[in-house]
């Protein structure tokens, strides 16, 4: 009998796919053949070893990704693929009156599966042609085609859509397994009663979950304090009023002016009230997955909550990574005033709130925290 993977949330199954089929997930994730120039593979924008982000300098300091013909830059951070398989399909909560779920910043792919399918034929990412292309690539490897038609079916390889589709399940199944999803931090560890915290922890963990003190827990909670497998996300689209990065224009990856409409490019938006809204992200690994927002224009974890406390604290004007005053949003019409509302914070307590943060690291990763 195959074992199953699957993955739950609120009650609501969110990927299902056997062990063996992500095992064939682990080879394609690795496999660069699945790029035209054969220099990339997922795991290329999504290092295993780092959090599952692109910590290569990029010429960018890691703000964006470079393709697979070596000079293409894109203009959006790459997300970490840990915990995304939680990420529920992409869909409009009525009563929140929000978008909500999906993949990629912007919700544009419902799903997992069809997120693992994005990428190759990226033509700024791994760059491949057509359907077809990819599927002749996995059709030179023997192993493959065996692996394939056991698992999805007798000349799936031999139909471009199938052979494409059955691939794509395949890496989500992959992505679905605990390797992304290991739930060992020290927070993780502190609620089985395994780790204690530190005063400092302590602190920072009061304040994030304090609706009296910080915003925090507004965006990033699903659960609630305490609770086992909390994502740290609500999963909703918000705009925090992110400036643009001047280094994307310095470099001509954008041009001056450029203005990332985030959710609005989803071709389920309602249009200008979507603009500069993106998903929220999970805060799991968020001490070693920097640079920070969607253009990465953040390198440091504690100028990330000293950028939302200036909203609420007159004397937080200097952006410390710049030495001047904070930039204007890059779209200033949609953000979420309401959300961001909350008291302002002493450097002690902005410490103290980073140091929580650094609790949400998965085990493997601890030893990249600085």
């Amino acid at each position: 009998m195959k074992s199953t993977i699957l993955i739950v949330l609120m009650g609501t199954a969110v990927f299902a796919g056997t062990a063996e089929q992500a095992k064939l997930g682990e080879l394609l994730f690795f496999d660069t053949t699945l790029s035209k120039n054969k220099t990339q593979s997922c795991s290329t924008c999504h290092n295993p070893q780092n959090g599952f982000v692109d910590n290569r300098d990029n010429g960018v300091g890691s703000a964006v990704s470079l393709g697979d013909d070596g000079k293409s830059l894109g203009a959006r951070n790459a997300p970490t693929a840990s915990y995304a398989v939680y990420s529920p399909h992409f869909g409009f909560d009525a009563k929140k009156k929000r978008f909500k779920g999906g993949q990629f910043l912007d919700g544009r792919e419902t799903d997992l599966t069809a997120q693992a399918g994005g990428p190759p034929m990226n033509p700024i990412e791994m760059g491949m042609g057509s359907k077809a292309e990819i599927v002749n690539r996995l059709k030179i490897n023997p192993l493959y085609v065996s692996t394939f038609e056991k698992l999805y079916g007798k000349g799936v390889l031999d139909n471009a859509e199938k052979g494409y589709s059955a691939m794509s399940r395949a890496i989500a199944a992959y992505e679905s397994t605990q390797e992304f999803s290991p739930f060992d931090s020290k927070y993780d560890r502190y609620l089985r009663g395994e780790y204690t915290l530190t005063p400092q922890e302590e602190l920072g963990k009061s304040l994030f979950f304090s609706n009296n003190n910080t915003n925090c827990a507004t965006c990033h909670q699903l659960r609630g304090e305490d609770r086992e497998k909390e994502t740290f996300t609500n999963y909703e689209y918000h705009n925090i009023g992110v400036p643009s990065n001047p280094l994307l224009v310095e470099r001509g990856i954008v041009k001056e002016g450029f203005v990332d409409t985030g959710l609005a490019q989803n071709p389920k938006s309602t249009g200008k009230t979507d603009e500069g809204k993106f998903k929220v992200p999970t805060l799991r690994n968020v001490a070693v997955t920097g640079p920070y927002m969607h253009n990465g224009i953040f390198k440091d974890l504690r100028t990330v909550v000293m950028f939302y406390d200036k909203y609420n604290n007159p004397q937080r004007t200097i952006n410390p990574e710049t030495g001047k005053a904070w930039e204007d949003a890059e779209i200033a019409h949609s953000i979420s005033t309401k959300e961001l509302k909350a008291k302002k914070l002493s450097d002690t307590k902005i410490d103290a709130l980073v140091a929580f943060m650094k609790l949400l690291t998965d085990q493997k990763y601890e030893h990249l925290i600085h």
